[in-house]
Parts: structure tokens; C-alpha cells; sequence
């Protein structure tokens, strides 16, 4: 029998545009004071003509992005978990009754720890909120541990 090697690759779901292999899978949505990602049905590759799209504003006022987890490099990770998708599950309410429609989820880092629970918060979190309330800043916070 043939060995086949499966690349998975586990996204961070609140990555920047600018990491290497980022894609699109949601749209910035709702109200300054609550703002909403609106799924992709298939996340795009981020380009520099898809980037332009955004001005004359920054491409994260529009876009929601996810690329590899950074895992060890990045500030939000303790060693084995993400501490921002625990912070989310445990402090921000839910804002969603089901499943949203997610390209990304079966290689979502935040699923994969999470699960459904971090699912249903996840459409309240946008990567540079200009007007964040005190309870996201401080769930964006990365915790000293």
C-alpha cells in the first residue's frame, strides 16, 4: 500500500495580510460599534490587486484573513494552545445561534482548540478594530504567562 503524506496546515484565524500565505475568507461588516465578518464561501489568495481593493483604507478595515499559525513566533501562543482563542470562549459573549458558513474551519487553530465555541464568537473578532470596547481590548491583550 502506498504511504500518502497529507500537508495540514493549521490557520490562525486573526492573521495579517501581509504573512506569507495569507487568504481572504470574510468581509468586515455591521456597525462601527459592532462590527461582523461576513464568511467567503472559498477564501481568496491575498494579492497585491486584491489588497488595492481595500483603499483608501487599510486592507483590514475590509478583510478578514488567516495563514499559517505562527505557532512559537507569535505573541498569543503559550507552547501548545492559542491564549486569544481561550480569551475569546471565555470572556466575549456569543453573537451567532448556529455554525457560521466558515471556508477555513477544518484548518482553524481556533476551531481545532475551541471548537464550536469559539465558532460562534469568532464573527465579533476583527483584526484592527479602530473602536474596540474595553472587554475587546482586553481580550486582545496578550496575556503575561
Amino acid at each position: 500500500m502506498e504511504n500518502i503524506v497529507v500537508n495540514k496546515t493549521t490557520l490562525c484565524p486573526s492573521a495579517r495580510p501581509e504573512w506569507k500565505e495569507s487568504v481572504v475568507f470574510g468581509l468586515i461588516s455591521g456597525t462601527v460599534t459592532e462590527p461582523r465578518v461576513a464568511y467567503l464561501k472559498q477564501p481568496l489568495p491575498v494579492t497585491d490587486e486584491l489588497m488595492a481593493k481595500a483603499s483608501p483604507v487599510t486592507p483590514t478595515e475590509i478583510f478578514r484573513t488567516a495563514a499559517p499559525c505562527a505557532t512559537k513566533g507569535c505573541h498569543h501562543f503559550d507552547g501548545k494552545d492559542c491564549r486569544l482563542a481561550q480569551r475569546i470562549v471565555e470572556q466575549l459573549p456569543t453573537v451567532v445561534e448556529e455554525l457560521p458558513p466558515c471556508s477555513i474551519r477544518r484548518d482553524c487553530r481556533w476551531w481545532q482548540q475551541e471548537g464550536k465555541a469559539a465558532c460562534m464568537r469568532c464573527p465579533q473578532a476583527i483584526t484592527d478594530n479602530y473602536n474596540p470596547s474595553e472587554l475587546m481590548r482586553n481580550v486582545a491583550t496578550p496575556s503575561a504567562s
